[in-house]
């Protein structure tokens, strides 16, 4: 049994992320500010006994006692993240010194969750490990993507000049059950929208694509970093590699939540990707990871669960 802090665990990935390290023995301290996330996404891990909850903004100082930390704290859909950019900023970045302070202290090994959105309006496609990115430092988007690329840069200079041991993973877009329906993300945008009948509302013409990665091949990734042998930093791509214009996504849901909605179209956000798709070779060589589930299976296990959430 080791023991496990999870920063942002009573988020949409932390608290899966509880999940399966409470289910395969782990002392789990789910750390929290509740900002973003919700305590409904972990009330079934109350009462057990190797489960304990503590409300705590990670841009604080911290005193626990970790074998491993995962820092998943921070928002991650723009509304959220752009709602406080400086609080997002502070979030990545003192947040990740005070968690790395903390794997110091301990001797415990460091997971940071990154993003895709590192790599920023990519201008090489798919995206590797290798590429550097092409992020606009002054944009509204920045305080994510700038915030998570310093997060980084703490952690290869802890490694380095500490010799804390590190984990990086870049998540490309995830979705599934616990999303919040209207977080600003296009997976839940979109369903939530079908299943009110409302039109959907497409950014620019549809025509850019992202890649969808359903959470629980997403878990399975995070364990197998964590658990790789310790000469294996990364940065390391997680997600699925198939990809889809946004047109396509919509009318997937459109069909499998029997929507009587109508796509729309709107202005495309500044500084938004146009194409994005993970290059997951070093993933599959490293980790023996890649992902099983494809889309419209996952779609329809997050439909099944908005729906709960809009009906009931």
């Amino acid at each position: 049994m080791a023991k496990v802090l999870v920063t942002g665990g009573a988020g949409f990935l932390g608290s899966h992320l509880c999940d399966a390290l409470v289910s395969t023995g782990n002392a789990v301290l789910c750390v929290d500010s509740l900002v973003t996330g919700s305590k409904e996404n972990i009330d079934h891990l109350l009462s057990l006994p190797n489960f304990e909850f503590m409300q705590h903004d990670v841009t604080l100082p911290l005193s626990a006692e970790a074998e491993q930390i995962y820092n998943l704290a921070c928002p991650a859909s723009p509304i959220h993240y752009q709602s406080d950019p400086v609080q997002t900023m502070k979030t990545s970045v003192q947040g990740a010194i005070n968690m790395l302070d903390l794997a110091k202290r301990t001797g415990a090994r460091f997971f940071q969750a990154s993003t895709s959105e590192v790599y920023g309006d990519p201008e090489e496609h798919p995206q590797d490990e290798s590429y550097w990115g092409r992020v606009n430092p002054i944009g509204t988007r920045a305080c994510y993507n700038e915030g998570k690329r310093c997060a980084e840069t703490l952690c290869f200079d802890y490694h380095r000049q500490h010799g804390t041991e590190i984990k990086v993973v870049r998540i490309f877009n995830t979705y599934g059950p616990r999303m919040r329906p209207n977080d600003g993300r296009v997976v839940s945008n979109f369903i939530f929208q079908a299943l009110h009948n409302h039109p959907i509302t497409i950014y620019g013409d549809g025509m850019q694509t992202r890649s969808f990665c359903y959470v629980d091949d997403l878990m399975a990734g995070f364990l197998k970093m964590m658990n790789s042998p310790s000469d294996f930093t990364g940065p390391v791509n997680l997600g699925n590699p198939g990809e889809y214009a946004m047109l396509e996504l919509a009318e997937k849901v459109i069909s499998l939540t029997h929507s009587k909605s109508k796509v729309i179209f709107t202005s495309l956000p500044a500084d938004d990707p146009r194409r994005r798709r993970p290059d997951i070779t070093l993933a599959k060589a490293k980790l023996a990871w890649e992902p099983k589930i494809c889309l419209d299976d996952g779609l329809r296990e997050t439909i099944d669960y908005l729906r709960k959430v809009v009906y009931e």
